[in-house]
């Protein structure tokens, strides 16, 4: 038997005030992509806004239904819209924030399962990594080099063939 661990490095910042000028620009887009979330049954509004290879900017925001298995997180409406609006455009930077109406905003946002996969799969099929910035309304900010450090051992394109 062998043993063998997956980790990765992320940056702290103690606000959205730290970052880097164009870092800061971007996570104010995705807490102001928020306000045009649907989310009536969770009222947990995420945003998520990115920068293109091309200089563009794009941004996507959760969309809830009331059947549960057909919402969408703001981080898959993006690529998607990427992949509609831009093709052959990379994603370089993606920042994703929440405004929990429910409660506090303050903790740095982490892509779900589904998005973390659809991630990676933008990645690799972009064959660039995607640069993600972590945060909520207020406090510490996480910036992460590449999407695919949040899902190790990930599923792809590969283990179909």
């Amino acid at each position: 038997m062998k043993k063998q661990q997956s980790s990765f490095y992320y940056k702290v910042y103690d606000s959205a005030e730290t970052l880097p000028d164009a870092d800061a620009v971007l996570l104010k887009m995705a807490k102001d992509a928020t306000a045009n979330a649907y989310a009536p049954y969770s009222h947990f509004h995420v945003g998520a806004a990115a920068q293109l290879s091309n200089g563009s900017f794009i941004k996507g925001t959760n969309q809830e239904n009331a059947s549960y298995p057909v919402g969408i997180c703001a981080e898959r409406v993006l690529l998607s819209a990427v992949a509609s609006q831009h093709p052959g455009v990379s994603v370089e930077t993606m920042a994703i924030s929440y405004d929990n109406r429910n409660g506090e905003s303050t903790q740095p946002v982490a892509p779900c399962g589904m998005c973390r996969q659809a991630l990676v799969e933008f990645e690799s099929r972009q064959q660039h990594t995607i640069r993600l910035i972590l945060g909520g309304m207020q406090g510490k900010v996480y910036v992460i080099e590449q999407a695919n450090a949040l899902l190790p051992l990930s599923f792809g394109g590969e283990n179909l063939k």
